[in-house]
């Protein structure tokens, strides 16, 4: 059975960093696309970053200068490093595998397209 477990989210205040963390089970990130969502109270579920089989990694438009996402095979680990944080990032923040695709593409935004997601890790920025 696949399972994804995101921890790390905390309440912080605007400027400070956080680093989230995926662990999984029974797949390997190095085999499928793989993604960092988030959702914020009243919103759909939006993506952050993805990352392929091979490594390439892409960003949101609007968070691209201040994440960075990082993987650990060995750990069979998806991290998500979120710096400068704001109000408006405050969301619960899900990982998500995409079985049917090894190399994400531009229908990897949807959150539709995941086969596998975690229960989410919150965080709460004030100003």
């Amino acid at each position: 059975q696949w399972q994804l477990v995101e921890s790390g989210g905390a309440s912080v205040e605007a400027g400070q960093s956080l680093k989230l963390t995926c662990t999984a089970s029974g797949l390997h990130f190095s085999d499928v696309c793989m993604a960092w969502f988030r959702q914020a109270p009243g919103k759909e579920r939006e993506g952050v970053a993805l990352r392929s089989k091979d490594g390439g990694t892409l960003y949101a438009e609007s968070m691209k200068f201040r994440v960075i996402l990082s993987r650990d095979d060995a750990k069979n680990t998806l991290y998500l490093q979120i710096n400068n944080l704001r109000p408006e990032d405050t969301a619960t923040y899900y990982c998500a595998a995409d079985f049917h695709r090894r190399y994400c593409n531009r229908n990897s935004w949807r959150a539709s397209e995941y086969d596998t997601w975690g229960q989410g890790t919150q965080v709460t920025v004030s100003s």
